[in-house]
């Protein structure tokens, strides 16, 4: 007699392939059995807490607040327009590099450090000299312009 033509590794696969169709079976099963397509309308309704947070239960009535529509701020509210004497800042140029063309002031108000390209330069500067100067926000953070020694 001649041996089956079904080897090990064939009948594991048959197997494997069995146990997956039963598997799949019953989880079409268990959905159908779990169905929600039966749910009423209030089962399916979610509602928001003064919190912002979803909840399944309806708000109490009497916690209810009133908010008046001309209070809702849809947009900024615009600023008034700063003192040109205001926007001139003081400062210390900390470093300054003449070959590559830019430095570092540091602010005498904030003690921060910003940025200056020798273009945005009035006169010629060096490290430590005094200059006053204003700031435009650059493609990297602020930077200084309209850089002059003080006087």
């Amino acid at each position: 007699m001649g041996r089956s033509q079904e080897t090990f590794s064939k009948k594991e696969k048959d197997k494997k392939k069995l146990k997956k169709r039963q598997e799949k079976q019953q989880k079409k099963e268990d959905r159908k059995a779990n169905s929600d397509k039966g749910k009423s309308f209030e089962d399916m309704l979610a509602y928001v807490d003064e919190n912002g947070q979803i909840t399944s239960t309806p708000p109490d009535p009497t916690r209810k607040r009133v908010i008046k529509s001309e209070d809702i701020q849809i947009s900024v509210s615009r600023q008034e327009a700063m003192d040109p004497a205001d926007l001139i800042r003081k400062g210390t140029v900390t470093f300054f590099n003449e070959s590559k063309g830019y430095g570092f002031i540091k602010d005498l108000e904030t003690q921060e450090g910003i940025f200056v390209h020798i273009n945005n330069l009035e006169g010629p500067v060096k490290e430590n000299d005094k200059v006053t100067f204003e700031t435009e926000m650059g493609p990297k953070g602020m930077s200084a312009v309209r850089v002059k020694l003080a006087v």
